[in-house]
């Protein structure tokens, strides 16, 4: 039998601190959305400020994942479905109430956008390409004299895209881990800088990584602000939210959370990024998939702690 671990008062089936494999789908959705969101954003914002010849990947080659990672992120939300072959009730009603609503939404605007801005670029990405039909040359044509607004509107859906996966789980409220309001703005900064790490991994440039790692470093302090802001917050409040946050504080995910979150998550990588800027010969590779290991991980430990916390009613 599983030890059994009290929480509010009630005793439930104790989850494995390690990461039960059975549950990977919503945290493999939402850390590949936070990671679309984040290139997405930066790509539209360098865009606007004319720095597309300096931020070539940035803008250019980076977005190219983003499609990819919101199929792949969409793929996995299917999966865990219980009704699969009704997720298009989503798109028959728009409830202004429901997360899911706005997600559902969102994702749907924001997927083909993420396609069509990086068609704008296939042509400089691949040496001889040439759309077969006369239309899609004319429609290609037309969507870059206008690249400039779908860089805003872009800008914009993924703000939205990066609050909302963590809005997703806030809204559940009877997990004492997950009902706050610091879940929708904390799970954007990790989306702005795992989209940051991956795109500082693609690009050959030092003048872009240099730029792109001082904006990271900004990220991952306010990203560690946020995440003390929601313990102290925690402990200040009831005893089911002060048992949540024990969860990782001498609790059964402590290890995982400080190990893998914050020192390899984000510590140990900003220490590198700080080196560098100081001289010192660090590769690139090295920060950035801490950065993109540890937003995978405090995604499937917010999930996996989450589900074991209750209220006591």
């Amino acid at each position: 039998m599983k030890e059994e671990l009290f929480v509010s008062g009630r005793n439930i089936p104790n989850i494995d601190p390690y990461l039960n494999i059975w549950h990977w789908e919503i945290p493999i959705y939402l850390f590949l959305g936070g990671l679309a969101a984040g290139i997405m954003f930066f790509a539209g914002l360098f865009y606007v400020m004319g720095k597309e010849k300096e931020m070539v990947t940035t803008v250019k080659w980076a977005p190219f994942l983003a499609p990819v990672a919101l199929v792949v992120g969409l793929f996995a939300l299917f999966l865990d479905l219980k009704h699969q072959l009704f997720f298009w009730r989503l798109y028959t009603t728009i409830r202004i109430e429901s997360p899911m609503s706005w997600g559902a939404w969102t994702l749907m605007l924001v997927t083909p956008l993420s396609l069509i801005w990086a068609a704008t670029y296939v042509k400089e990405a691949i040496p001889g390409w040439n759309w077969r039909f006369s239309i899609l040359k004319k429609l290609e044509a037309q969507i870059i004299k206008y690249r400039i607004h779908m860089a805003w509107v872009m800008m914009g859906l993924a703000v939205i895209l990066g609050v909302y996966t963590g809005i997703l789980l806030s809204a559940f409220n009877a997990r004492p881990l997950w009902n706050t309001s610091i879940l929708g703005p904390l799970f954007l900064v990790s989306g702005l800088s795992t989209g940051l790490a991956a795109t500082m991994w693609m690009s050959k440039s030092h003048h872009e990584r240099k730029v792109l790692s001082r904006i990271d470093m900004v990220l991952i302090v306010v990203e560690l602000f946020l995440i003390i802001h929601l313990l102290m917050g925690m402990l200040a409040a009831g005893q089911a939210q002060v048992e949540a946050a024990q969860l990782f504080l001498g609790g059964e995910f402590t290890v995982t959370f400080w190990v893998f979150v914050i020192i390899l998550g984000l510590t140990f990588p900003v220490t590198l990024e700080i080196l560098e800027l100081f001289g010192y010969k660090i590769p690139i590779w090295i920060p950035s998939l801490l950065i993109l290991f540890g937003g995978l991980m405090f995604r499937m430990i917010m999930v996996e702690a989450g589900q074991i916390t209750r209220f006591l009613y």
